[in-house]
């Protein structure tokens, strides 16, 4: 991609119609682009057939799409295909695709590297090197067909979660930006209820993602003792997990958006029946989920972290006690261990430009 081009891809309508005119083109061309772009992924601006060779020229002379390929790509012995994206910035990014039975979900990431530093994920060990723009968030997306490819392992999408690199409250412009772009009549036209957005918990970013967008929240819970979660997760000394929930009991989750939890087990730090009633507790206003994830050892050379996944019958009977008390909850099935690919193991850290 030529450094002194700009980028089409993650623009909105508005700002198509902006350039457009710009260039003296009719005011029409800007929903070409967008179908071009957004319907039809096409990889370079000549393709744009229906738009005149004048102004594709015009296009060409200073803008590009602004798409990339990944630079390589693993595969796991579950099926389970992990990315390394470039960025604009230079750096690279990881991206998950988890395909299982009529569902195909899209891990995305927001940032290289994270600033949140939760002491069980190894993108908060990579530390923070730059947010996404809207383009590098987009691209992750757009080198996935619409439908399905029988010559590849690509297939449609059926699903996005942003719960790869980066915290998406953290970036939050270029986030909804891209929820934007990907559930307008313009854009992709998803339904938000396809789309999840997963944060660890950052006020003034969850409240405007409430506001300003319908797609479903997850929230990292982890612990629902402050002071434990505060030890896990360091976002908590700046917004305590009792504040987001009273903030949180102020909105409707019971019809199309989702709310959900997350919740990595460690054997005897969090699995004891006092954190059960404790999760009930906390969570007994509201219309949600508990996600059970088990801990997937972010260095296997060090175990000086001194934390450990619980085992499966404990878990087990973690989710029959929540589920019979109100509290619907599953165990997430982990995919990719093998390939890095799980949750909390993704990082590009010994990639950096």
């Amino acid at each position: 991609m030529e450094e002194t081009k700009k980028v089409l891809l993650g623009m909105t309508l508005a700002e198509l119609k902006a350039l457009v005119a710009e260039l003296g083109m009719p005011a029409f061309t800007a929903k070409q682009i967008a179908e071009w772009m957004y319907g039809k992924r096409v990889r370079r601006i000549e393709d744009m057939t229906n738009i005149s060779k004048s102004n594709r020229e015009k296009l060409e002379a200073t803008y590009t799409i602004g798409c990339m390929d990944p630079i390589e790509h693993v595969k796991s012995k579950d099926g389970t295909v992990k990315y390394l994206f470039p960025t604009s910035n230079g750096k690279f990014v990881e991206t998950v695709y988890i395909p299982d039975h009529k569902r195909a979900t899209l891990c995305i990431s927001c940032q290289v590297g994270c600033k949140m530093n939760c002491l069980f994920c190894h993108t908060g060990k990579q530390g923070f090197e730059g947010d996404l723009t809207t383009a590098d968030i987009l691209n992750q997306i757009y080198y996935f067909p619409a439908s399905k490819d029988e010559e590849n392992e690509k297939g449609a999408l059926t699903n996005i979660v942003y719960m790869g690199q980066g915290e998406p409250f953290d970036n939050l412009d270029n986030v909804l930006r891209s929820t934007e772009i990907l559930t307008a009549d313009y854009g992709w036209a998803w339904s938000p209820k396809r789309i999840t957005v997963s944060s660890c918990g950052l006020k003034k970013g969850m409240i405007r993602f409430l506001d300003e967008s319908l797609c479903n929240l997850a929230i990292s819970l982890h612990s629902p003792i402050p002071e434990q979660r505060a030890m896990l997760m360091p976002a908590e000394k700046a917004y305590s997990i009792t504040d987001m929930i009273r903030d949180l009991e102020r909105y409707d989750f019971s019809h199309q958006r989702r709310l959900s939890f997350e919740y990595t087990v460690f054997k005897g730090l969090n699995d004891s029946q006092m954190h059960v009633k404790e999760i009930i507790k906390l969570l007994k206003n509201l219309d949600c989920r508990v996600n059970l994830i088990r801990y997937h050892n972010i260095d296997k050379e060090d175990e000086s972290f001194g934390l450990q996944t619980s085992d499966e019958k404990r878990m087990e009977a973690m989710r029959d006690y929540l589920s019979s008390h109100g509290v619907f909850t599953t165990i997430r099935t982990s995919r990719g261990e093998d390939i890095w690919a799980a949750c909390g193991l993704l990082s590009t850290a010994k990639k950096r430009s």
